[in-house]
C-alpha cells in the first residue's frame, strides 16, 4: 500500500471498484493471495504458510476481511484485515506479539484492530485507498466500535534511518501517557541517526490526518523487516468533515 503509484494507471475507472466484506472462503483466499504477492513477492517479507502463495495465519479465521473488487473482471485488488473486540477476547490482538498493550486494557471492549492492508500494484490510486478507508469507517460506525488500533509499518531497507526520522517527526502526534505501549523488540533509537526530512508512508499520514496517536516507540519486526508504530485512533477524535468524506465515498 505504501509503494509508489504507477502513474499510467491513474485513469482506472473508479466506477468499477466496490468495497465490501469478504463473503465466503473463496474471497478470503483471494485476499490472502494478494497479501502474499505484495508482502512476500514484492516487499520481501519472510512468512511461512501451509499453502504456497497464500498469506494465512492464526488470526485470519477470527477476522473480518475488507476487500476492494474490480467489478469489471472480478479481481480483488485491495484488502484490510479487521479483528473485532469480541474475537480479540478469544485470541488476543496481533499487535500483542510486538507490543505490551497493558495500558490499553480499559479500551479493549470497544477496540478493533486492523492490519495486513495492501493494494495490488496495478490499482494503487487514491480511489482504491479511499474505498478501503470508507469501508473501514462504515464498519466502525455500523458496529458501534469506539477505538481502532494497528501496527503501521516503515521499511527498514535503509537500516532504519527513515523509520527513526519518521518517529521523531511525528512527536506532536504521540498519545497521552496513559495510552503508552512498550515494544517487545525496540528499535535502537539511540544508535540510529534519523533522516532529517523523512519520507512518511501514506498510510501513516492518513492515520495522523484522521486524528490518530502514536502510542510509543517503534518495534522491529524481523519477518517483515519493518519498524512498526502502534497507532490508536479514538473515533471521537476523527474530524467530522474528514469522516463525512469517507462515508460519502462508500455510497
Amino acid at each position: 500500500m505504501e509503494t509508489q503509484v504507477q502513474t499510467c494507471l491513474q485513469r482506472l475507472p473508479r466506477a468499477n471498484l466496490r468495497v465490501t466484506l469478504a463473503r465466503g472462503a473463496s474471497e478470503i483466499l483471494a485476499a490472502q493471495k494478494l497479501r502474499w504477492r505484495v508482502f512476500v513477492e514484492e516487499l520481501g517479507a519472510k512468512l511461512t504458510s501451509r499453502t504456497p502463495g497464500v498469506d494465512q495465519d492464526f488470526y485470519d479465521p477470527y477476522c473480518d476481511h475488507l476487500i476492494v473488487r474490480d467489478e469489471a473482471n472480478g479481481r480483488i485488488v485491495g484488502t484490510y484485515r479487521i479483528l473485532p473486540p469480541q474475537a480479540a477476547r478469544k485470541v488476543g490482538y496481533y499487535s500483542e506479539n510486538e507490543f505490551d498493550l497493558t495500558n490499553l486494557a480499559p479500551l479493549r471492549p470497544h477496540m478493533v484492530e486492523v492490519g495486513r492492508s495492501c493494494i495490488d500494484p496495478d490499482y494503487r490510486t487514491g480511489a482504491t485507498i479511499s474505498l478501503l478507508w470508507a469501508g473501514l469507517a462504515r464498519y466502525m460506525r455500523e458496529n458501534g466500535h469506539q477505538y481502532l488500533i494497528g501496527c503501521a509499518s516503515i521499511s527498514m531497507k535503509d537500516g532504519g534511518h527513515n523509520a527513526v526520522g519518521v518517529y521523531h517527526a511525528l512527536a506532536a502526534h504521540r498519545a497521552p501517557p496513559e495510552y503508552r505501549v512498550f515494544p517487545r523488540h525496540p528499535l535502537p533509537l539511540d544508535h540510529i541517526v534519523g533522516t532529517p526530512n523523512p519520507n512518511i508512508p501514506p498510510l501513516i499520514k492518513g492515520y495522523m490526518h484522521a486524528g490518530a496517536w502514536i502510542c510509543g516507540e517503534p518495534a522491529w519486526d524481523p519477518d517483515f523487516n519493518t519498524a512498526d508504530l502502534l497507532i490508536l485512533l479514538p473515533i471521537s477524535r476523527v474530524d467530522a468533515r474528514y469522516a463525512k468524506h469517507f462515508v460519502e465515498r462508500q455510497k
